[in-house]
């Protein structure tokens, strides 16, 4: 089996199931694939959508969907499976790769003029901050810091990039790394900039699902001078289990025009710095 190595640390080479190859799958691991990419795509899905999509029983279906949820990649509900977020689980990075890709793309347009050369910057596992990445060439030199295996992929591409490849304990269903062994790489850094996001903001507040995100977020949070949040629209007015930190902790706060002014409004009310980012 294939592996990679962050930091001295080394992890299995992970499936895509946005984009599956299956091309030395077994049968089940092939169908399985298949799946993932099916209910990715349509964000949930019926079991007896599955069963008339790919020609296979009931139990068949349900036995492969207990093996993605083990994974990580979907969750169960009665009747059916879901790749999207609840309160509770964060979606797997297959998902998220393909919703608001219009939005995350303006956010990091508004976010990369406050990037100059000579300057450190610091990612989360987001993929709006994964965004941001395709538009640093032409303002290099730069130091990038990041947990995040997409991002740290496209970064070794860049020239005149001095990149920190912050490892931890990998986790597939985020194609990232966290845990203590991360936060305490995280603290031992101090860069001009955090970019960053989450699944959930309420008027006054940054969520997110897991305790694990949230110690390595509130570690980048410690470890930036400039702090920005990029929200889509589609994540406001939510919450989730964890609460990260109040709005007022970050610097800026980005938001895509397709957010209701009646929103900003409400965010800059609660003591917000709020930027509105064309589409």
């Amino acid at each position: 089996m294939s592996s990679d190595t962050v930091d001295g640390d080394t992890r299995p080479a992970p499936a895509d199931p946005g984009r599956p190859d299956t091309a030395e799958l077994s049968r089940p691991a092939r169908r399985q694939a298949e799946i993932a990419a099916y209910v990715v795509e349509h964000g949930s899905v019926s079991a007896n959508d599955l069963v008339e999509a790919f020609g296979v029983s009931v139990m068949t279906v349900h036995r492969d969907l207990d093996e993605l949820e083990r994974q990580g990649v979907v969750r169960k509900y009665r009747g059916g499976v879901t790749a999207q977020p609840t309160s509770v689980f964060e979606s797997n990075v297959a998902y998220r790769l393909n919703t608001a890709q219009a939005e995350k793309s303006a956010l990091a347009r508004h976010a990369r003029a406050m990037i100059e050369p000579g300057m450190s910057v610091m990612l989360d596992d987001s993929t709006s901050a994964l965004a941001l990445v395709d538009l640093l060439e032409d303002i290099t030199p730069l130091t990038v810091a990041t947990n995040f295996l997409p991002a740290i992929s496209k970064l070794t591409g860049l020239r005149d990039v001095t990149l920190l490849a912050l490892g931890g304990i990998y986790s597939a269903t985020h194609d990232s790394f966290g845990g203590m062994p991360c936060a305490e790489a995280v603290e031992a850094l101090h860069t001009d900039f955090l970019f960053c996001s989450v699944s959930a903001v309420s008027p006054t507040h940054a969520f997110h699902q897991e305790e694990e995100i949230v110690l390595v977020k509130r570690a980048m949070l410690r470890s930036a001078r400039t702090k920005v949040l990029l929200v889509d629209h589609g994540k406001l007015q939510r919450t989730a289990l964890h609460r990260l930190a109040p709005l007022t902790d970050f610097d800026v706060v980005v938001v895509d025009e397709k957010t209701p002014a009646d929103l900003v409004q409400a965010l800059r009310d609660n003591g917000a710095t709020v930027e509105v980012a064309p589409l």
